[in-house]
């Protein structure tokens, strides 16, 4: 890794956990209640009071910001983490197994994945309402494809090594072999893929947010701030650059850390190829 893409990469792990950590302790820094309505305020612009300004109905948009990552950010991690767990699950028993099992499972991950993902989630919103639930259950559904196929690849690729095949002339069980000597082997790429699917999964939520399809006012929550603002962004520029440029760090972060990972196991995989 050259020095540019290392300083890049700490540049977004300080990043990403700034904003946690101001998430976290967002009761304790806000200087108001983010959804504290105060009409004789609205639309103030920024000052000493309201560091960034008031919406329409008079909050408090810093506070707002404050609080304004805690809801997508869990929700992403959820997603992402089970979605994760599902396809090393599924994929894992495809690429060990092989045979029917695997053309079985890959038959449902074309499906899966030939499926519009944001069409899917519109759709389940419309079924379950606008919900917690509903996008977690969209986000996994659109979600756990790509680890399943790329867990099935390493899974048949490390099958054939020798010391797997010398553990099974030993009668080790399918199980333990697959839970404690295959999977441990796939942290660099899975940890990758979590960074890069937690990323999409954040512009999924804010998205249908966006929209009026995922997280509901009056929740504080970057995307809908910038879904309400979009009355008065004309007298008030601020109610949608704010929050947008919070998203837009968070996904930068995050995206930074992706490199940062891919080329570190990159060059770990290089030096045990060479060693």
């Amino acid at each position: 890794m050259n020095k540019s893409k290392h300083l890049l990469g700490w540049l977004g792990i300080t990043m990403l956990l700034s904003i946690i950590c101001i998430s976290l302790l967002a009761p304790v820094i806000a200087p108001y209640e983010p959804n504290s309505v105060n009409m004789k305020a609205s639309l103030n612009p920024p000052s000493m009071t309201h560091l960034l300004g008031t919406d329409v109905l008079g909050r408090d948009i810093f506070s707002r910001i404050l609080f304004g990552g805690r809801s997508s950010m869990l929700m992403a991690l959820t997603a992402t983490v089970f979605s994760m767990l599902l396809g090393m699950f599924i994929g894992t028993l495809a690429g060990y197994y092989g045979g029917f099992w695997d053309n079985f499972i890959m038959v449902g991950i074309n499906i899966f994945q030939g499926l519009p993902g944001t069409s899917l989630m519109i759709a389940l919103a419309g079924i379950l309402g606008p919900s917690f639930k509903s996008l977690i259950i969209g986000l996994i559904l659109t979600g756990w494809t790509g680890f399943a196929r790329i867990v099935r690849a390493e899974t048949q690729r490390l099958k054939g090594e020798n010391y797997i095949e010398g553990l099974k002339c030993l009668g080790v069980k399918d199980s333990r072999i697959m839970w404690r000597h295959i999977i441990p082997n796939m942290k660099g790429n899975a940890i990758i893929l979590f960074t890069t699917r937690a990323g999409r999964s954040l512009l999924a939520i804010s998205g249908l947010s966006f929209l009026g399809l995922g997280i509901q006012p009056p929740t504080p929550d970057w995307s809908v701030m910038i879904s309400d603002a979009r009355m008065n962004f004309r007298l008030a520029p601020n109610l949608i650059i704010a929050p947008g440029l919070c998203i837009f760090l968070l996904l930068l972060s995050i995206n930074l850390v992706g490199d940062m990972m891919r080329d570190v196991f990159d060059k770990k995989s290089d030096e045990a190829g060479g060693y």
